[in-house]
């Protein structure tokens, strides 16, 4: 075999140096991939998490609500936010002889206790997926949400999809509190479909978006004291704290429910044990004060009660 000359094999070195460059250069931008994959998995923030668990199924366990190191997080999809919850009172702040007056109870609709799709918009997979779940449904047609069309009324065709337990729920906590159903959705939308969850006529009073008022920081706050001037012994249920930021101390904020829920627990095994334990409490306030710690969450995103 004919041996190279030097030149070739300087050449050939060059060439098998250059090639080694070439791979850990390759090397170092996968690792440099991998660290920012892996950055952004550390940075992933926790209600994040807590919505993708959901969304597979794998949320949290619903009576993680009343444990003293589990962490709820209820808020909608577009606020990152934590709300620590304390362990519940172990003795009633009322004394045994005092006989306390029936709480009130305000209940939110949409995402709260039903949640609804326009029936064109619904993909058909989400809808034929819960529905083999087990989800509950029911279709109606309704007078349109946001305006009405030149020349009429618009009526929408829409797919209601009902928590799981809520009718059991609505039975369990009527026998201790009175029940309003509050929604920020128009009477022609809400008034048909709360027909149909509350055969019953559970609710006391029903109020509708021209009864929320308009604050400096959000649309459609529900303003608690168009409902009593002594707010000890009344509570709002609702997936959307800023519904009640005028009242935050009132306050009880929900996991938000979607057909993509059908395995949902959220009003029989966390909503309504924690109602029954305050309406063992004179005064609500301080219990969900201790539990929810609101009024620091809502200092949080700019909003002062000073």
């Amino acid at each position: 075999m004919p041996e190279l000359s030097d030149a070739e094999t300087s050449s050939a070195m060059a060439e098998d140096s250059r090639s080694a460059l070439q791979a850990w250069r390759a090397v170092i931008g996968w690792a440099n991939i991998i660290l920012q994959v892996v950055i952004q998995f550390l940075r992933f923030s926790p209600s994040s998490w807590a919505q993708l668990l959901s969304f597979v199924g794998l949320r949290h366990h619903p009576h993680a609500l009343l444990s003293s190191s589990a962490s709820f997080m209820p808020l909608p999809a577009d606020i990152p936010a934590e709300v620590l919850i304390a362990a519940p009172s172990s003795v009633p702040s009322s004394g045994p002889s005092e006989e306390l007056e029936k709480l009130t109870i305000v209940l939110d609709l949409d995402e709260t206790l039903v949640c609804a799709y326009e029936a064109s918009s619904l993909p058909e997979v989400v809808r034929s997926q819960a529905i083999e779940a087990g989800l509950k449904y029911f279709e109606l047609h309704c007078k349109t949400i946001d305006k009405e069309a030149e020349g009429g009324e618009s009526v929408n065709h829409i797919v209601v999809f009902v928590r799981p337990g809520l009718e059991e729920f609505l039975e369990q906590i009527s026998t201790f509190a009175d029940l309003v159903l509050f929604t920020a959705g128009l009477e022609g939308y809400a008034s048909p479909l709360v027909d149909v969850i509350d055969a019953n006529n559970r609710f006391s009073l029903r109020l509708y978006r021209p009864a929320t008022v308009t604050t400096e920081y959000r649309q459609h706050v529900k303003d608690l004291s168009c409902l009593s001037k002594d707010l000890c012994r009344v509570i709002i249920v609702d997936n959307n704290p800023f519904s009640f930021l005028l009242q935050p101390l009132n306050g009880i904020p929900c996991f938000p429910f979607s057909a993509a829920q059908p395995h949902d627990e959220q009003l029989l095994k966390v909503v309504l044990p924690l109602l029954k334990l305050l309406s063992l409490e004179k005064d609500v306030r301080p219990a969900l004060h201790r539990k929810f710690c609101m009024p620091e969450w809502f200092e949080k995103h700019g909003i002062s009660f000073l």
